[in-house]
C-alpha cells in the first residue's frame, strides 16, 4: 500500500485555483499561475494541478486542460495536470482527446483528475451541459470506463463506440486520479483501481478518515491499473518567515471563508481588508476555530502539521493550495516550503530529467 509513514519521503505538489484577488483582474490571476508554474518547477514540486471552476467571481480558472497545454509547454520535468475536470460537463470522447494532445505535448507528464461535483451553481451547469443537466442517471461512473477505454485501454466489445479511437495515439497516457470530498469518489476510486485525492481544504477534514478508509479497505488490485492504493491529499498551508506574517497572510483566505460559508464567493480580500472587517462575535468565533486548524506558520512548523496529517490519514502524497493576494508572499511561501522538505530544486539551464509513463498496452 502507498502511504506516507515516518521515514518516508512525503511527495509535495501545488493545487492552483487562479484565485482572482481584489484589485487584480482575472487574466492576472491566469498570468500568475503561469509564473507559479514555472517556479514549482525549479522548485522540484511533483505536480502541478489545475482547479475547474465556472461563473465565478473567485476562481478564473475555467477551462484547466488549457492551462495545462501552457504549463507543459514552458516547463522541464513537474508533472501538469487537472484536479479536476468536471466530467458530467463534457463528452469523455472529447475529454480522452484533449489529454492524448497534452500527453503528447509532454510525454510522460500528464495527470487527468476527474471529478462528479459541478464545479459551479445548477445554473451554468445547465449552461455548460443541458442534456446532462436534465438527465436523472448517473452516467459519471460510466463516462470514467469511457474515459480509460480511450485513453488505451479500448472499449469492451458490443459498446457502441468501440470503433472509435482518440487520437493522438503514442506510447504513453495520461495518469487518470479520482477526486472527491466524499465516499462517492473514494468508493468509486477503489472499484476502478485508480488514485485517488481528497479535498481536505473543501470539507476542513470531515469525512477524510472516513473516505480513505473506504478507498483502502474496498481497492480492487486485480483491475490491473494499480497494485495497492495511493492516495493524496488536497489541503490548504501557508509558510512565511514569522507566525505572525503567516497568520497575517491568511487573515484573507479566512475572510474569504466566511463570506463562503453565507453563499457569496467574492474576489480574495486583501490582508488590510481583512483587518479593517467589522467582525461580529460569531464571525470572530469561526475565525478563532480556523487559525485553529489552518496549517499555517513557519516553514518546519508547516511541514510537520502536513507529514503528521499524511500519516494518520495514509496518504503518500499532498497538494497545496495556498491562497495568498500578494503574488510575491504566495511565491515565497511556496518556496519556504520546497526548501523545507529538501525538494530536488533545479537550476537554471540545467538538463530536465527524462520522462517516464506507463506504457499504453
Amino acid at each position: 500500500m502507498a502511504r506516507y509513514a515516518a521515514g518516508m519521503a512525503l511527495a509535495v505538489s501545488i493545487l492552483d485555483q487562479s484565485t482572482i484577488a481584489s484589485g487584480r483582474g482575472a487574466d492576472e490571476a491566469i498570468r500568475e499561475t503561469l509564473a507559479l508554474a514555472a517556479l514549482a518547477d525549479r522548485l522540484g514540486y511533483a505536480r502541478y494541478w489545475l482547479a475547474e471552476h465556472h461563473n465565478s467571481r473567485s476562481h478564473a480558472g475555467a477551462a484547466p486542460e488549457i492551462l495545462i497545454a501552457a504549463i507543459a509547454a514552458t516547463t522541464q520535468r513537474i508533472r501538469i495536470g487537472s484536479a479536476g475536470v468536471m466530467l458530467p460537463h463534457y463528452s469523455a470522447l472529447k475529454v480522452a482527446e484533449q489529454f492524448r494532445v497534452l500527453e503528447a505535448i509532454s510525454p510522460g507528464r500528464i495527470d487527468l483528475g476527474v471529478g462528479r461535483a459541478p464545479g459551479s451553481d445548477g445554473r451554468t451547469a445547465y449552461a455548460l451541459n443541458p442534456a446532462a443537466a436534465q438527465s436523472q442517471s448517473d452516467r459519471f461512473p460510466a463516462q470514467v470506463q469511457e474515459l480509460m477505454g480511450w485513453l488505451g485501454e479500448g472499449l469492451p466489445e458490443g459498446h457502441p463506440f468501440a470503433s472509435v479511437i482518440a487520437q493522438p495515439r503514442g506510447p504513453t497516457r495520461p495518469e487518470v486520479w479520482m477526486l472527491g470530498s466524499s465516499g462517492y469518489g473514494a468508493q468509486l476510486a477503489a472499484w476502478l483501481g485508480l488514485p485517488y485525492c481528497f479535498a481536505y481544504f473543501i470539507t476542513d477534514g470531515a469525512g477524510a478518515a472516513e473516505a480513505m478508509a473506504l478507498y483502502r479497505e474496498s481497492f480492487r488490485p486485480e483491475s490491473g491499473r494499480l497494485p495497492a492504493p495511493h492516495a493524496a491529499l488536497a489541503v490548504v498551508a501557508l509558510c512565511a518567515g514569522t507566525e505572525a506574517e503567516a497568520e497575517r497572510l491568511f487573515s484573507s483566505r479566512a475572510l474569504w471563508r466566511l463570506s463562503r460559508d453565507r453563499g457569496i464567493y467574492p474576489a480574495l480580500p486583501s490582508p488590510e481588508a481583512a483587518v479593517a472587517h467589522p467582525y461580529t462575535p460569531a464571525e470572530r468565533e469561526k475565525l478563532s476555530r480556523m487559525r485553529e486548524s489552518a496549517i499555517i506558520g513557519t516553514p518546519e512548523r508547516v511541514r510537520a502539521r502536513l507529514e503528521a496529517l499524511a500519516a494518520e490519514l495514509g496518504a503518500a502524497e499532498v497538494a497545496v493550495l495556498t491562497p495568498v493576494h500578494d503574488p510575491e508572499a504566495r511565491r515565497r511561501s511556496v518556496t519556504l516550503l520546497a526548501e523545507a522538505f529538501g525538494l530536488p530544486r533545479r537550476e537554471a539551464g540545467a538538463a530536465p530529467p527524462a520522462p517516464s509513463a506507463p506504457a499504453v498496452p
